[in-house]
């Protein structure tokens, strides 16, 4: 079969790139892809981050996509459908996940729909994070021209259904990030210049208010982990003002606690991070699945999240870490158990287990048998 993707592909970064490449690589296995992306996702006035380009010479997720579609130039929308119509696919994959891009893929998923071509969309979020009075629109205007849909939680299928109750979609996890080969924690530590005798906390990702660092921070001004050889590592760039998280931080006195490197964390560094970490914690307040949850799964770390969106569905209980309220004193007495307990060994050993549920194949494969039906 001969597949279109459309989606952010290298050179733009982050992890909708990276499962986009994961996934493309999967099907390539055994059908003809071409990949299609942008020539500018956001303006510059709209992008949060420092940039939105893989640094140089990191070429993760490097599948040769054709650069097309400019999400601010509408010539482009049809300019693209054209592109995409000259391969002749039987199917396009159309990457969503949030409703400032609704126009562009709406009106190429349309344009191709029409021409008979079966769109199925692979839905990260449909309902975003950080609400605007114009998103049920631009998201309704996306789901009307798509044939069918991959979720990738429960969550995401539930608002999927409100906006098209009679939906077709299949729901798959999402599967593993693959950033390398595991290493030693001795190895991961000495690589970031940490304290070899002290243990880490991994808070990994852009930081935004609905991924809940200030409850962390709270967390970790607990007496008893303040007692402890514990520092939390913060990894990742900051996607609002950097003062509020600053004055918590004062606030809490828990500076001396800390590793603050809030800068984008390039491809090719995140397997120190993870593998320097006794756990990664994630106390998000909303979500839908995580990325960061699937790159401990490769890393097999052990996680703490919070029962927000699908979260629950991917990290057993008590299994391979710990799922709870997000709320800081929760978020602290779990931390004090993983260290009281000595939990790690037993969790890590878990996740090993556990991860086998997450592979692109797989993935390849349920999205495969959505088209046939």
């Amino acid at each position: 079969m001969r597949i279109a993707f459309l989606s952010p592909f290298y050179p733009y970064r982050g992890g909708i790139a990276h499962s986009g490449a994961a996934l493309y690589k999967a099907l390539g296995k055994r059908h003809e892809m071409k990949a299609f992306t942008f020539t500018r996702q956001y303006p510059k006035l709209l992008f949060p981050g420092k940039t939105q380009y893989e640094e140089e010479g990191d070429t993760y997720g490097d599948v040769g996509a054709m650069r097309v579609l400019d999400t601010i130039n509408p010539f482009t929308y049809y300019k693209t459908a054209n592109e995409i119509l000259k391969f002749q696919p039987q199917m396009t994959i159309i990457k969503y996940w949030m409703p400032y891009f609704a126009p562009s893929l709406g009106t190429v998923a349309g344009i191709l729909k029409k021409k008979g071509i079966y769109n199925i969309a692979v839905l990260d979020n449909v309902i975003p994070h950080e609400s605007k009075f114009y998103d049920k629109i631009l998201t309704g205007y996306f789901i009307k021209r798509n044939n069918a849909f991959m979720v990738m939680s429960r969550s995401v299928a539930a608002d999927l259904l409100t906006f098209n109750p009679h939906a077709k979609y299949s729901f798959h996890p999402h599967p593993i990030y693959d950033f390398g080969e595991k290493i030693s924690k001795e190895e991961a530590k000495a690589k970031l210049g940490l304290n070899p005798a002290d243990s880490y906390l991994l808070f990994f990702g852009f930081i935004r208010h609905y991924k809940g660092l200030d409850l962390l921070l709270e967390a970790m001004s607990d007496a008893k982990i303040k007692g402890r050889n514990v520092r939390l590592i913060v990894a990742g760039e900051y996607y609002e003002d950097a003062k509020y998280y600053e004055n918590k931080i004062k606030e809490y006195g828990i500076g001396d606690r800390l590793i603050l490197r809030t800068s984008y964390i390039p491809s090719g560094d995140i397997k120190y991070y993870f593998c320097a970490a006794d756990m990664i914690v994630q106390p998000y307040r909303s979500a839908t699945q995580s990325g960061v949850t699937q790159i401990a799964y490769h890393f097999e770390r052990p996680m703490l999240v919070t029962d927000v969106g699908g979260l629950a569905e991917t990290v057993p209980n008590g299994k391979v870490g710990y799922v709870l309220q997000p709320d800081a004193p929760a978020i602290a007495n779990a931390i004090n158990d993983f260290y009281d307990n000595s939990r790690e060994e037993a969790f890590s050993a878990n996740v090993k287990e556990e991860k086998k549920r997450f592979q692109w194949d797989s993935f390849a494969a349920a999205l495969e048998e959505l088209y046939g039906k």
